[in-house]
């Protein structure tokens, strides 16, 4: 597939077309809007608020919010305290294929990038999987490439029962799925959906996703949607900061994030908040404006405005950071990280899809949490 033969807007044979709104209100709010027109009286007026309207989250994702940050960490830590009192949720990835047929300038699994591909057998991702439970962890995230032909729906089923075995609650970050794909893999035992849209600008969307599947902007907006439909108790968002105009991103990503739960009250919301990081054959690949003060006020402003939802710091956020962050605004923090495929028992299959930048393994994590005076939880959810 190339450029030429794909209309982002256009589903594709095979992809399922729901009955939703969602993507045109979300797109037609952040068309509207203008951050440079809210004031620090806007900013003020929405932190003396109980509960934020969507106004008041446009203001506090705003540049005159810059100079409130304190202010809103105060809050967003007493939010955060409320709903979640000390705990810190701690899990790891296991990525057990690198093969894709997406064409994203700023991916390193991208499909014309030359990197080492490789995919994990069934038992492979069963000592994987067994030497990651070794070290306490009950929560595990599963990620492949985009790839339906190299990673099968079933294949990702049968990671996913295997990872029953060892872990209470399981995640996936795939390629999107159809509804009853979705079924599938909630009977085989997923927890959660992770989709990122990376951007919510059209246009900026389609200069990034030159060919593949991934293309199609719609599918992708819709998988979380069809992921709770189909019964998945939660699903992620988030955009990668630093494709386009970051605050309009982030505000889209809340939005849209809103609107699902106002529409699905039972759906259990989180957000991650990746900026572009470096990779195999691009190490200058870096997030536009995006410096640590920017991501702290999304991930601020994302607590004020949805104070239930979960927030996830990945290891592409210096230690420095993440250990400032948890107990703040975020809730769940990554430890042990590989990103390659495998590498956990044996020697990594497969390249990684970017550079992390806190390698630190799970005790060291776990001694952290505790320094801060926050509770290290390695689950929270009970299987029957």
């Amino acid at each position: 597939m190339n450029k030429q033969q794909i209309d982002i807007m256009e589903h594709l044979e095979g992809m399922e077309v729901i009955d939703s709104d969602l993507m045109d209100k979300v797109l037609t709010l952040t068309q509207k809007y203008d951050y440079s027109q809210f004031t620090g009286k806007d900013v003020e007026n929405a932190l003396a608020a109980e509960v934020l309207t969507i106004a008041d989250f446009a203001a506090i994702l705003a540049p005159a919010a810059f100079s409130h940050l304190e202010s809103m960490a105060q809050k967003a830590k007493y939010e955060t305290r409320q709903h979640f009192g000390n705990s810190v949720s701690i899990f790891t990835p296991l990525y057990i294929s690198n093969y894709c047929e997406n064409n994203c300038v700023y991916c390193g699994f991208n499909c014309q990038n030359k990197i080492l591909r490789g995919k994990l057998t069934v038992d492979e991702i069963d000592n994987e999987l067994k030497t990651i439970a070794k070290t306490g962890l009950k929560e595990i995230l599963i990620l492949t490439g985009e790839s339906r032909d190299m990673s099968s729906v079933m294949y990702i089923g049968k990671a996913i029962e295997l990872a029953k075995k060892y872990f209470s609650t399981i995640g996936v970050e795939i390629y999107p799925l159809n509804t009853e794909e979705y079924r599938y893999l909630q009977q085989c035992g997923a927890d959660f959906v992770s989709v990122y849209q990376e951007t919510y600008n059209p246009e900026a969307y389609g200069e990034v996703h030159l060919s593949g599947p991934k293309r199609v902007f719609p599918y992708r907006f819709n998988a979380q949607e069809r992921a709770i439909r189909a019964g998945i108790r939660g699903v992620a968002f988030g955009a990668l900061l630093g494709l386009d105009d970051f605050r309009k991103d982030a505000y889209a990503a809340g939005i849209h994030a809103y609107l699902l739960q106002q529409k699905y009250p039972h759906a259990e919301i989180s957000f991650s908040v990746p900026r572009l990081r470096p990779y195999i054959n691009h190490s200058d690949n870096n997030p536009k404006d995006v410096h640590e003060p920017q991501l702290l006020q999304i991930m601020l402003a994302f607590r004020l405005f949805m104070p239930f939802a979960g927030i996830t710091i990945s290891t592409r956020e210096s230690a420095r950071f993440r250990d400032n962050v948890i107990g703040m605004a975020a809730t769940k923090i990554s430890a042990g990280v590989k990103v390659g495929v495998g590498g956990h028992e044996t020697e990594a299959k497969g390249d990684e899809q970017f550079e992390i930048s806190d390698p630190r393994a799970v005790n060291v994590i776990h001694q952290m949490i505790i320094s801060q005076g926050l509770q290290p939880v390695y689950t929270d959810y009970i299987r029957m």
